[in-house]
């Protein structure tokens, strides 16, 4: 159950609600844009904004809100401090965000019943959540899912896109391409699966993939959308056919490229394209050698190393 099923629910109960959403964050703090948390006037907790003490004291506060019967939507801005290494006594601030505590009632019904069918049907549109309220928008062509725009404590608005998946395109439908699908279907990728063979065991057994095609690698350019939310992989089965794949990938705007070769390899497949006409610098998107070092050797442990900095560049 989704967090907006289980607000619903309980607002069909005619329970009272509070629904904490962290609306921005700095630094290495727990909770990131877009974590959220409901509590329900029977005391059921669902999701989370980071854990911990920070956490356990806004619960302790909707608690008593619910209890209250207060409507009173608020910001609640939490700073995180460690304990410095040389001096102890020393605190050193490591991030810092921002938290709506929005109540919600029976009255919510429609709206909540209307974000719920959104998520559930991935349909693209936007949950505006502001001091205001909850309202949601239809239509969205967004390609970042959120923004936020913060006047004051009382004149604030945290967009939240919906229908945005984070997309990978594999190209090469190995062992390697198998475990790499295991790890990001987990994530929520939309995984595009590509490979030049035919009968292949690991392409046929890939059930994770969203879609698969066997193709022709010199001609990709038009498999691959460009935007934030896209993240290209390339392990193909020979090196020439990834510097084939890589030519017509480096030009292009991804959030993440990937390639699967030794630092030999690579230096040799960067030499070649530029020699053909590729400017230099549009290596430096390029993460190759490909993923965490983590001295992996088997495919699943390379697939997480990729996983790991695929993660990492997303997040960022």
């Amino acid at each position: 159950m989704n967090i907006w099923s289980f607000i619903l629910s309980k607002t069909k109960e005619k329970q009272r609600l509070i629904l904490i959403v962290v609306i921005d964050n700095t630094g290495s703090s727990p909770g990131k844009k877009g974590f959220k948390m409901a509590i329900s006037e029977d005391g059921t907790l669902h999701g989370s904004i980071g854990g911990g003490m920070m956490e356990n004291n806004l619960v302790n506060i909707a608690i008593d809100k619910i209890k209250r019967k207060d409507e009173e939507i608020i910001l609640k801005h939490e700073d995180h401090y460690t304990e410095s290494n040389k001096e102890k006594s020393v605190l050193k601030k490591y991030g810092s965000q921002t938290l709506a505590l929005i109540p919600i009632t029976s009255g919510y019904i429609k709206k909540i019943n209307n974000i719920s069918t959104a998520i559930s049907s991935q349909e693209s549109a936007i949950i505006e959540y502001s001091n205001t309220g909850i309202h949601l928008q239809k239509t969205s062509d967004k390609e970042t899912k959120f923004a936020v725009n913060i006047e004051s404590d009382s004149k604030w608005e945290f967009l939240e896109a919906t229908g945005i998946r984070d997309k990978l395109f594999l190209f090469g439908a190995g062992h390697v391409g198998l475990a790499l699908s295991r790890i990001c279907s987990l994530l929520e990728f939309e995984i595009h699966l590509f490979d030049n063979r035919n009968k292949l065991n690991t392409f046929n057994d890939n059930e994770l993939a969203t879609t698969k095609q066997v193709i022709d690698y010199s001609d990709i350019g038009d498999l691959v959308e460009e935007g934030n939310n896209s993240f290209a992989v390339i392990m193909s089965h020979t090196h020439e056919e990834d510097e084939i794949i890589l030519g017509q990938l480096l030009g292009k705007n991804l959030k993440y490229l990937g390639m699967l070769a030794s630092r030999k390899k690579i230096n040799k497949i960067k030499s070649n394209l530029i020699a053909k006409g590729h400017q230099e610098k549009l290596f430096e998107k390029l993460h190759a050698p490909i993923g965490v070092d983590i001295n992996s050797q088997t495919p699943i442990e390379i697939a997480v190393s990729i996983a790991s900095e695929m993660i990492r560049v997303k997040n960022s």
